[in-house]
């Protein structure tokens, strides 16, 4: 019913079923994991009104079994990437996939609990598992154009403070606005304008 990918790996999709309606996967040497990808098969659907809770937890031998809410899969929405690599051991809570024990102290699980869609939608993932939809390329850009906004902010005067000097230019705060503002737009509408 579920595959479970990471990067370089092969497709796992030999889950665990540990209750009628929870499945888990051992993810061997997850300190080296950053993604975990989790999608349906396509050849059971869930039942109508559904969907599935994706779960982590760290191997943890202090703590117990601690599981983390990482988002949710459903018929609508068969697949989702969730990033891993920001969580920390012991933070979360119990969830009933049984004391399930990895084998080996650097395996740990991501889990599966089918659930009504009235319940996924009341819960929150952990927050830095989400993957962000804009690409990094993308994000840089855009902390760098801010960022040479507020550096050139920093310097704005108003006219009687400034102080005549033959040899410097100076440059209306409004018009870098006007330029930040149009870059925004046009990498809003196509990230790869610059390009052309």
């Amino acid at each position: 019913m579920f595959g479970c990918l990471v990067a370089g790996r092969l497709v796992q999709t030999d889950a665990q079923q540990v209750a009628s309606d929870k499945f888990v996967f051992n993810l061997p040497d997850y300190e080296n994991v950053n993604h975990v990808v989790v999608f349906m098969l396509g050849t059971v659907p869930f039942p109508a009104g559904m969907g599935g809770a994706v779960y982590f937890s760290f191997p943890d031998p202090t703590a117990g079994q601690v599981w983390q809410l990482l988002g949710f899969i459903t018929n609508e929405k068969p697949s989702a990437i969730f990033k891993i690599s920001g969580l920390k051991a012991g933070v979360g809570g119990e969830h009933p996939f049984g004391m399930m024990v990895p084998q080996g102290a650097s395996v740990a699980q991501v889990g599966v609990s089918i659930e009504t869609l009235d319940q996924l939608a009341q819960q929150t993932p952990a927050s830095n598992a989400t993957v962000s939809t804009v690409d990094s390329f993308t994000q840089f850009t855009q902390k760098m154009v801010e960022s040479l906004y507020n550096f050139s902010s920093s310097y704005a005067v108003t006219q009687a403070q400034m102080n005549p000097n033959p040899s410097e230019t100076f440059i209306p705060a409004s018009s870098i606005l006007r330029w930040y503002e149009n870059f925004q737009r046009r990498m809003a509408q196509n990230p790869s304008f610059w390009k052309t």
